[in-house]
């Protein structure tokens, strides 16, 4: 992943823009990686795939928690702490 100073990326905008276009752009501060700036395109694909993995492990813990016996009323209970 291309690297760039904050104060760079402040100065050049236009052109990190551009860039990010292509991959993510990790900006940089006192040499510690502290953002990176990507396109809309790609937000949105890490969105969407974050989306799906948390749908598939919902759907898997309901899957187990069923298979294990346990009711909507029990789950509710632990998920509040009141075990």
């Amino acid at each position: 992943m291309r690297e760039i100073a904050a104060k760079e990326a402040k100065n050049r905008f236009g052109q990190l823009l551009d860039a990010t276009q292509q991959s993510p752009v990790c900006i940089t501060k006192h040499g510690r990686a502290v953002g990176v700036m990507m396109s809309v395109d790609q937000y949105e694909r890490l969105r969407g795939a974050a989306w799906d993995r948390l749908s598939q492990t919902m759907d898997r813990i309901g899957r187990e928690a069923a298979e294990a016996g346990l009711t909507n009323v029990e789950l509710t209970s632990l998920l509040a702490g009141e075990s």
